[in-house]
């Protein structure tokens, strides 16, 4: 049963987002927004902040997509796994592994409406997606499969969570690095795994596409 700051939250996904499907996956729809200003806009609005970071879970970002792709392409590289959807965004990737038969998909994020959209759309897809709780850096490897869409876009952040993926992979999970082309991307320590070419909009982009390379983090 939803308390009243998760209903409120799914609320506001749904009324500042429409039904859409992602270029590269478009058997998964999902709640997006078209335009990132507006959105933007009214997240800061509504949690009555200002500068905050932007709402990565109202769009099908590349990493993701190109992520979800390849579990659909293959189901039997999730099925009966325990996954991890890091830095989930509005889950597409979760949903993608939770479809391919997955045994345990959780999604995490620190960002309350990321988890809201995820859940609106694990119920639009009719899958079942766990929520990690808080940040999960740092926390056990509990997962035979890790998936990082678009996470090394900024150095803070890639030099917070890349010793424990790399950590993750020493203990067993398999840790795939979904890189669109961003700058802070590890150089070394990779083992390609697939490769895509995503449709992206210039709303988000220098560009009107991606090629995401997919690797396996090695321990």
């Amino acid at each position: 049963m939803r308390g009243p700051a998760e209903a409120e939250a799914e609320d506001f996904v749904a009324a500042h987002t429409a039904i859409a499907r992602p270029a590269l996956v478009p058997e998964i729809p999902l709640h997006l927004a078209t335009e990132i200003t507006p959105i933007w806009q009214a997240t800061e609005a509504w949690l009555g902040e200002q500068g905050i970071e932007p709402p990565f879970w109202a769009f099908a970002w590349p990493g993701s997509q190109a992520l979800a792709r390849w579990v659909l392409d293959d189901p039997s590289r999730v099925a009966g796994r325990r996954v991890l959807d890091f830095a989930a965004g509005g889950g597409l990737a979760a949903i993608a592994c939770a479809r391919a038969g997955a045994a345990v998909v959780e999604a995490a994020e620190i960002d309350p409406l990321a988890h809201a959209a995820t859940r609106l759309n694990a119920r639009l897809n009719g899958v079942a997606v766990a929520e990690a709780p808080g940040d999960v850096v740092g926390a056990p490897c509990r997962w035979d499969t890790v998936l990082a869409g678009d996470v090394c876009y900024e150095a803070p952040m890639t030099n917070h969570i890349l010793p424990w993926l790399r950590g993750l992979a020493a203990a067993g999970a398999r840790v795939i690095l979904a890189d669109p082309g961003r700058a802070y991307v590890p150089r070394g320590g990779l083992a390609e795994v697939a490769r895509f070419r995503v449709p992206v909009t210039r709303e988000l982009e220098d560009r009107d596409e991606r090629v995401v390379v997919l690797s396996r983090l090695l321990g």
